[in-house]
């Protein structure tokens, strides 16, 4: 038996990169799965028909995250589909442009707290009351160890990974005794868009850099993702769990 049989899962984020690890990671562990996504039907697509080949139910749902409106149609859409909701990974974002915080553009800046803090705001702010009226649930939200490293030339994205790991701490706090638990997963250097951009700017350094001497999988993030949304992990919660070859 999977670690996540009878679950029904919504993740954000999901037609690629980390979401798609985790959704594709979830479904093998038993799980239906709704992809969410923004602009690309078809990779989605793709990875509703992966996780119906393993013999379970998934839907694709559409979503700009910085909308408060559709990201709640999203959330309630997953809900409806599955005839309920156990689950939900805020994971939806985008990379940073590597630039000194002084020459960082305001519309710039703007567009990376809207996508990838408020989008997890607005998921959080769907999925919990939805998660307490059934009596409980798991919300995992996806930051990064930029939050804490704080590195040099990324200062949007960390401040928006910094507020990430801070509200999935006060969401496990206010809801705890409602059985929701809310932790955080931060990994490093994957096999992502994100990874090809920072592998550009900083080169072969950030892979010596990591003492495990390789960048991680979306898969390895998603086995991280099921352990967390199980009942093995049922005393957890406000949780940051770094995953990134012991780079931080």
């Amino acid at each position: 038996m999977g670690k996540l049989d009878g679950k029904r899962a919504l993740v954000t984020g999901a037609s690629r990169g980390i979401g798609k690890g985790i959704a594709l990671a979830m479904a093998r562990a038993g799980a239906d799965v709704a992809i969410g996504y923004r602009r690309e039907k078809d990779a989605a697509d793709g990875v509703v028909a992966e996780i119906e080949a393993l013999g379970h139910k998934a839907v694709a749902l559409a979503a700009d995250v910085r909308d408060a409106s559709a990201v709640a149609a999203m959330v309630t859409g997953a809900r409806d589909a599955f005839g309920g909701l156990d689950v939900v990974v805020a994971n939806a974002g985008v990379p940073t442009r590597f630039e000194p915080l002084h020459e960082v553009d305001d519309g710039y800046f703007d567009r990376v707290i809207q996508i990838d803090l408020y989008g997890v705001f607005h998921t959080l702010k769907a999925a919990v009351p939805i998660l307490r009226e059934q009596g409980g649930g798991v919300i995992l939200t996806v930051s990064s160890i930029a939050a804490e490293a704080c590195g040099a030339n990324g200062g949007p994205y960390v401040a928006a990974k910094a507020g990430v790991n801070a509200l999935s701490k006060v969401v496990a706090k206010e809801n705890a005794r409602a059985g929701v638990r809310c932790n955080v997963i931060a990994p490093g250097l994957i096999q992502t868009d994100i990874a090809d951009g920072m592998m550009d700017f900083h080169g072969d350094a950030i892979t010596k850099s990591i003492p495990l001497g390789r960048i991680g999988t979306p898969d390895e993030v998603g086995e991280m993702a099921v352990y967390l949304a199980s009942d093995d992990a049922a005393w957890i919660t406000g949780k940051v769990f770094h995953i990134d070859g012991g780079q931080w």
